[in-house]
């Protein structure tokens, strides 16, 4: 008896064996199993093909579940049974019901152990790792179902042929979606495979082909122009007041636009001892509709070689620029600035006064000192607090030369060459905003 219950055991492990193999193959990522079949793993390869022909590998396991299923229950009913009625019809009170309390508790113990050796827990070790699992089973089940193989056939055709009849379609490999992409990053999220900052950056991927350049381009309003018909000078104090690293050049009207000037090129220029020449240091510019979608503008950067362009609006004007930082604020979210590391301060003295690095823009110095007598900005032909001390003076001051605009007495503390360095503002009435 115990020989006949260690064979079904046997019986039924192996039935879970078939489960489990099942449950892996079916539930096996196959983008993974092809990724390890590209770089040259044949088992993979193999698992790959059980996954791709559902009806041949499915119809072997189901043949060898059955055949165990009913040798276990062959075994149990014809042996183990009648043992356990003989012992059962020792008892008195029972015996008129041995035969059937025998095939009763067989069948309940076979249930039993059926389902959870051979289906339950197998199934949950399947699921555990699929992949690895179908790699090492695939070889074994492929020997197995060229063995079966004319019953696999037969059984194959049949399942076809009543699935037409039922208008059942074969499954139709449906492309990953957006959505699906995003769900899996998620869940790598949480499952620890994935950080945080990784997820984010997938899903701002993602957004890159339903954003236009428009929705992420910096508007013409705040685009630091370069006008080629102003002295020198005062495109040298532009430059160096914005940060930027690349201007577009007008010719009196910004959609005159007559090239781009880049800090590299300029730099270069001096490294070669040849003097400041905007026109000689233009480039032409890259332009785009601004209905372009930003991963088409990747793929114009790529192809020009460059990370900045202009956006063109539907009449052929100047809408604004967008460069290669833009982009990646869609990405990582939102960056420092180039500049931001070296952006002019003020710097409030116990007395009230501001020492301030003329090369602070205006908008920012508004903030502080809001009676400084600025041109409207429309008007206005400087950017920084240097230009609007040359706009006042006239001409280069010298350290220590002082002025009187609106407000605020304005005194120069220190030069750069001719470059205005320090402003000490002291305001003559309480106009000068205290922080």
């Amino acid at each position: 008896m115990l020989l006949e219950a260690g064979a079904i055991l046997g019986l039924l492990l192996l039935n879970g064996l078939f489960a489990m193999i099942e449950i892996a193959v079916v539930s096996s990522r196959r983008s993974r199993l092809r990724g390890w079949s590209e770089r040259g793993d044949a088992k993979a390869r193999a698992a790959l093909d059980l996954a791709e022909s559902p009806n041949r590998f499915l119809a072997t396991v189901q043949i060898g579940i059955t055949t165990l299923g009913v040798l276990a229950g062959a075994v149990g009913g014809a042996s183990i049974a009648g043992q356990l009625a003989v012992g059962i019809r020792r008892v008195p009170w029972l015996a008129a019901y041995a035969g059937l309390l025998g095939v009763g508790i067989v069948v309940a113990s076979i249930s039993l152990v059926s389902l959870v050796l051979g289906e339950l827990v197998p199934k949950r070790i399947g699921l555990s790792n699929p992949e690895q699992i179908a790699r090492l089973a695939a070889r074994p089940m492929q020997r197995l179902a060229a063995l079966a193989g004319p019953l696999v056939r037969v059984l194959s055709a049949v399942t076809e042929a009543i699935a037409r009849l039922l208008g059942v379609r074969p499954p139709v490999t449906s492309k990953v979606s957006e959505e699906e992409v995003r769900m899996l990053a998620r869940e790598g999220q949480r499952a620890g495979s994935l950080l945080p900052a990784e997820t984010l950056m997938v899903e701002g991927v993602l957004e890159l082909d339903s954003l236009t350049v428009h929705e992420i381009m910096v508007p013409r309003g705040q685009v630091v122009w370069l006008n080629l018909k102003r002295p020198h000078q005062q495109a040298l104090e532009r430059i160096l007041a914005s940060g930027h690293t690349h201007f577009p050049v007008h010719g009196g009207r910004r959609d005159d636009v007559l090239g781009i000037v880049s800090i590299k090129r300029l730099y270069a220029r001096a490294a070669r001892g040849e003097p400041f020449d905007l026109p000689a240091s233009l480039e032409a510019p890259l332009i785009v509709p601004t209905a372009r979608p930003v991963i088409g503008l990747l793929e114009d950067f790529r192809d020009h070689h460059t990370t900045f362009a202009l956006a063109a609006d539907e009449f052929g004007g100047i809408a604004g620029l967008v460069t290669l930082h833009d982009v990646m604020k869609v990405v990582l979210g939102e960056l420092a600035e180039p500049s931001d590391a070296n952006r002019p301060r003020v710097t409030r003295r116990a007395d009230g006064s501001l020492l301030v690095d003329a090369l602070i823009r205006i908008d920012e110095l508004q903030a502080s000192c809001p009676g400084l007598p600025f041109a409207p900005e429309p008007e206005r032909e400087y950017l920084t607090l240097g230009g609007f001390i040359l706009r006042q003076l006239g001409h280069i001051p010298c350290t220590g030369e002082t002025l009187e605009a609106g407000d605020y007495h304005l005194e120069i503390i220190d030069l750069d060459g001719n470059r205005i360095d320090k402003v000490l503002i002291t305001p003559v009435s309480s106009s000068c905003a205290s922080g």
